[in-house]
């Protein structure tokens, strides 16, 4: 199944990083003889939705914005897909009145997570989501990364009250929550990647230069896997997959 990065150009590396990631998860639970099955909780207009819709998927997309919702089934019927786009209204903490339990082969949650007020609740509902041998698709901002930007932005106070939240339990979703959450809830976390590993740090004015952006897309790549690199990225995918 190919997938086609979607039109928002801001972060366009970052976002075809996690559409790589996508296509080899879908293809991993991509069931014979029928389109897979997806969830996109919090997917908005579609930056992902279409797409994977447009590669052969059948993708129910929740969000609470009206607003966003209407572009989703406007970019749906633009690519020709309205037929395989569900949009539902709703919020992530009441996902589990929203959409079948145990029937997703890949749900999504990108930036959901840090937009909660009851984040075990609302994890609760996407896990509960994913069919046995399915995959939960989770993309968390990372709070290490912030302590990183504070000290490189000439702000060390800044960065040295950050470092110290990180001792504070609660205080932020990031990555290592997230694992958490899966081991509480029986999945089993099988790829973490960084995202945008450089790309925050590396000053724009440097990208004018010839070759400059090809490069640094090759460097988030070959980074987003790698220790200690991928430690610091702005962003971290977590793919945990349902036993089966």
């Amino acid at each position: 199944m190919q997938i086609q990065a979607g039109r928002e150009r801001p972060g366009a590396s970052r976002q075809a990083l996690v559409t790589g990631l996508l296509a080899d998860a879908l293809a991993s639970v991509t069931p014979a003889g029928r389109a897979p099955e997806l969830l996109d909780c919090g997917g908005g207009s579609g930056t992902y939705a279409v797409p994977l819709a447009v590669a052969g998927a059948s993708v129910t997309v929740v969000d609470i914005s009206a607003d966003a919702l209407a572009t989703l089934v406007r970019r749906a019927g633009e690519d020709g897909v309205s037929d395989r786009v569900r949009p539902v209204q709703g919020d992530a903490e009441s996902l589990g009145d929203l959409v079948p339990a145990d029937f997703f082969d890949l749900v999504l949650a990108h930036g959901v997570l840090e937009a909660v007020d009851d984040v075990p609740g609302a994890f609760a509902g996407l896990a509960a989501a994913v069919r046995p041998g399915g995959l939960l698709s989770v993309l968390v901002g990372n709070p290490a990364a912030g302590v990183v930007a504070r000290a490189l932005a000439g702000e060390p106070a800044a960065a040295l009250a950050e470092l110290r939240a990180l001792d504070t339990p609660g205080t932020r979703v990031g990555p290592d929550a997230v694992e958490r959450l899966c081991s509480a809830a029986g999945l089993a976390v099988e790829a973490r990647h960084g995202i945008g590993v450089f790309s925050d740090l590396v000053p724009g004015a440097a990208l004018d230069a010839p070759g400059a952006r090809a490069a640094l897309v090759q460097l988030d790549a070959a980074a987003a896997d790698r220790s200690p690199f991928a430690e610091i990225a702005g962003r971290v995918h977590l793919l945990a997959r349902r036993p089966g």
